[in-house]
């Protein structure tokens, strides 16, 4: 099974799928003249709350589907998914990573602006949005094939496998194994376990048994992104002086590749891709879900509210995790460490003796609150498929994969989520780009609209 999924990504993530994505949000940068980055001010002025009406179509405000959407994100893809890019691609990989937050943002502009501009009712008659309605409302019924292929791949691309299997492997190779409850060679007993606890807390508050679990957990996971950062501006003040190497080993190695464990700079740019849209979902559609449900009569402001995400995400985020791997010299560890553990690893080797405790504890929170997220992404596509009156089925399917992700390899569930990334991609990014007019059109009009309210005032 690991080498069927590690087959199916590779396959998937080949060059061609490289220049969809990349080239995707080139196009997206040049086609609209680089607008997006030019509104940053404005989109922080929609975050406060200024433009917000309560009478108007959607469901939450703009800085709440910011946060959804970033909850989804924020998180192990930018812990565990930079130690992959690392250690499969290489340092040169994190500036690949860079490039697709720097197009990323232009893409997102344009994908968060179509989830609020082609939003369609469900069997219920509620409102919802994300690239399956943005296919089927703005692109007509014949191309409806690619909406439901972008459902059917978010059932699978949104599973918490991946989250799951990396708070399950932090917890046993922080507190399980130095405390003799497992072995290196045998923790399936301590998985399963671990995996069975997660699920049933999963279910409890996906089913409203404990709400206060998930709204004390959804208030606590802006703090622990904001303290994982605290963490690693220590570190890195602490290496300030090691700065400078790291940055020019990230570029250097991006365009020779000597460090990447292929050895050829087509690995490093594949992965650096791959892991920049595992952390930032631009070009993916996941996050549009999330978008759709703004509460805006203007699909500009919720585009202008989604492109921060991969700034957020990936160019703070990530390359502080990059830099924290990278300074501290752990990043070719012996012994084949990867994914989280690494990432453990250069904690501990700056704050000995609790770094790993500290990072498994916003692991924690983050992935749970991940797991919690893309349980909404993966009901709206289940719901798209088969009626929204059906939905609520997924929780049961869900939670048992939750188990499974607790037991299987990292690369079987790393296999099976890029490779499920990439086929939702390809919807996303052909719909983003044929209704690329439609989104200049109405940017235009908003613009012009903004700058004669600003000279009437």
């Amino acid at each position: 099974m690991e080498a069927f999924f590690v087959a199916f990504a590779n396959f998937m993530w080949g060059m061609p799928l490289v220049i969809l994505l990349v080239g995707g949000g080139a196009f997206f940068a040049v086609y609209s003249r680089g607008l997006p980055y030019r509104y940053f001010r404005h989109a922080l002025q929609i975050l406060s709350g200024r433009y917000d009406r309560v009478d108007d179509p959607g469901e939450i405000p703009h800085r709440q589907t910011l946060s959804t959407a970033l909850s989804g994100t924020l998180g192990l893809g930018n812990i565990a998914g930079v130690a992959l890019a690392l250690t499969m691609g290489g340092p040169g990989a994190i500036f690949w990573m860079w490039v697709t937050a720097l197009v990323g943002v232009a893409t997102k502009f344009y994908t968060a602006s179509l989830a609020v501009m082609y939003r369609g009712n469900d069997s219920l008659g509620q409102l919802q949005g994300g690239p399956m309605y943005v296919v089927r409302e703005g692109l007509g019924r014949r191309w409806l094939p690619l909406a439901f292929l972008f459902a059917v791949a978010g059932l699978f691309g949104t599973l918490p496998v991946f989250q799951v299997n990396q708070l399950v492997q932090i917890l046993r190779d922080v507190i399980a194994i130095p405390a003799g409850v497992a072995t290196e060679d045998s923790h399936f007993a301590f998985d399963l376990i671990v995996g069975l606890i997660i699920a049933g807390l999963v279910m409890a508050v996906i089913l409203g048994r404990v709400q206060r679990v998930g709204w004390v957990t959804s208030r606590l996971v802006p703090s622990m992104v904001l303290f994982y950062l605290a963490m690693t501006l220590v570190v890195l003040v602490r290496h300030v002086t090691e700065i400078p190497a790291a940055f020019a080993l990230i570029i250097g190695d991006a365009f020779t590749g000597q460090a990447a464990a292929g050895g050829a700079i087509g690995t490093v740019i594949l992965m650096g891709v791959r892991r920049g849209a595992f952390s930032n979902e631009a070009g993916i559609g996941t996050e549009s879900l999330a978008h759709g449900a703004a509460r805006t009569r203007e699909p500009i402001r919720e585009g202008l509210v989604g492109m921060l995400g991969p700034v957020v995400d990936t160019l703070i985020v990530c390359t502080c995790t990059a830099l924290v791997i990278l300074v501290t010299g752990t990043w070719h560890a012996e012994g084949g460490l990867g994914g989280v553990t690494l990432t453990a690893l250069a904690f501990e080797s700056a704050f000995p003796g609790f770094g790993a405790y500290l990072l498994t504890f916003v692991v924690l929170l983050l992935a749970l609150s991940t797991v919690l997220s893309f349980w909404y992404y993966g009901s709206k596509c289940l719901g798209f498929l088969v009626g929204a009156e059906h939905q609520h089925y997924y929780v049961w399917i869900y939670t048992a994969l939750v188990v499974v992700g607790a037991v299987v390899s990292l690369q079987t569930v790393v296999g099976l989520i890029d490779g499920m990334y990439a086929v939702m991609a390809i919807p996303t990014m052909v719909s983003g780009i044929l209704l690329a007019p439609k989104v200049n059109r109405a940017a235009r009009d908003y613009f012009d609209r903004l700058k004669a309210e600003q000279l009437q005032r």
